[in-house]
């Protein structure tokens, strides 16, 4: 669990392909965070496995599996390729974004960006299933980044977030550009509601035989 509050940008310094998917080691650069073997830490919005070897030093190294390969940018990512780092949630961490499980939900693109004078606006577009998701002032974690969706445009598939300055100089989206690809992450709890509402239509009504296989009971 995660926060979308990014702590350091760190820089791929290996991406190698091996039978499982690929082997990724990342420089961390001057991140205070002391990462033990097992520990989670997101990778652009992705929760990855901290798997450090003989040969990775004090860098962060990560097994990826193919199907994490296909369904993020992970991918896409080269040797200098800049990605977004935070450590996994613990009970002392400030709350100051939104619960982040960094579990992908889809890949959006970039669409276009407007620069103001206080701020700069990006549009991405999704796939028109994950619109029931995103709502006005909700929260969506864009590369693993806790921001606030701006608007929303149903027909076109496409919703803005606005970035501060401080967002864009200590996170990857400082450099965005159209046609980028990013890592979406919808808000868990607007997931929740969209899924019970959905099993309610789906029954007629609330039952205890619906809350069970929503989750919500035993």
């Amino acid at each position: 669990m995660f926060t979308g509050i990014i702590e350091q940008m760190g820089k791929v310094v290996e991406s190698a392909e091996k039978p499982f998917g690929r082997r990724l080691v990342i420089d961390q650069g001057d991140w205070g965070c002391k990462a033990n073997a097992g520990d989670s830490i997101a990778v652009s919005g992705c929760c990855l496995t901290h798997a450090p070897d003989d040969s990775t030093g004090g860098r962060l190294a990560f097994d990826v599996v193919k199907e994490t390969l296909d369904l993020t940018t992970l991918g896409d990512l080269v040797v200098g390729a800049a990605v977004n780092l935070e450590g996994s949630l613990t009970a002392s961490t400030p709350m100051s974004g939104h619960f982040v499980q960094g579990h992908i939900d889809a890949v959006g693109e970039i669409a276009h960006i407007d620069s103001g004078e206080e701020d700069r606006r990006i549009a991405v577009k999704v796939d028109q299933k994950l619109m029931p998701f995103v709502i006005p002032k909700g929260s969506i974690a864009i590369d693993g980044i806790s921001l606030t969706v701006a608007s929303v445009d149903v027909d076109a598939s496409e919703f803005t977030v606005a970035l501060i300055p401080t967002t864009l100089k200590l996170t990857t989206l400082g450099n965005a550009k159209p046609g980028d690809r990013v890592n979406l992450e919808t808000d868990m709890i607007v997931r929740t509601v969209v899924h019970c509402l959905n099993m309610q239509k789906s029954t007629g009504k609330v039952t205890v035989e619906t809350l069970r296989r929503a989750g919500f009971a035993e």
